[in-house]
């Protein structure tokens, strides 16, 4: 299916579907928070979060747009109205396309650790990523990091701690 098909739409869409930024009230049609997916996958966590917590509103960020696609066909199925699925680019939505302080949370659940040296460079935590969370973040905004591998989880908590918007909360138990 194409990004414009009427059957996913509004739960995908494109970042070249939606423009140049993303006005929260337009995009979901009410005010509630919202908290966004970084890197959704198949949307295990978009969909129970949505399932789970009506009041807020959940944005997964897919930048394979096959993956974004499935998720979005299960929204669908439930016709969830507080989720949906951009496929694109994380890095251009972040930096672009947010209103600064307009977003309670960001979930970053296992993120493709690109195990070979030469291909670090394509990790999601590099030096600029904790800034654009920290742009995009509400003053009181949360940052959800989960990995299972244990340099990744080190080298992208040091990146957070280094920068001066962000404090660890404790590990949940």
């Amino acid at each position: 299916q194409s990004s414009d098909s009427p059957s996913l739409k509004p739960w995908f869409q494109t970042v070249e579907d939606v423009g140049s930024s993303l006005a929260w009230h337009e995009f979901f049609g009410n005010d509630q928070p919202v908290e966004l997916d970084i890197g959704c996958g198949r949307g295990l966590f978009l969909f129970n979060a949505a399932v789970t917590t009506p009041q807020t509103n959940f944005l997964g960020l897919e930048i394979d747009y096959g993956e974004g696609r499935r998720t979005a066909t299960r929204l669908v199925k439930q016709n969830l109205p507080n989720a949906r699925v951009l496929g694109g680019d994380c890095r251009r939505v972040l930096t672009d396309m947010i209103a600064a302080e307009t977003v309670a949370a960001a979930h970053i659940y296992f993120p493709d650790p690109w195990w070979k040296t030469r291909h670090h460079k394509r990790r999601l935590f590099n030096d600029e990523f904790p800034s654009m969370l920290a742009r995009i973040l509400k003053p009181d905004g949360l940052v959800h990091h989960w990995t299972d591998v244990a340099d990744y989880f080190c080298m992208a908590a040091g990146l957070m701690d280094l920068h001066p918007a962000f404090t660890r909360c404790a590990s949940p138990t």
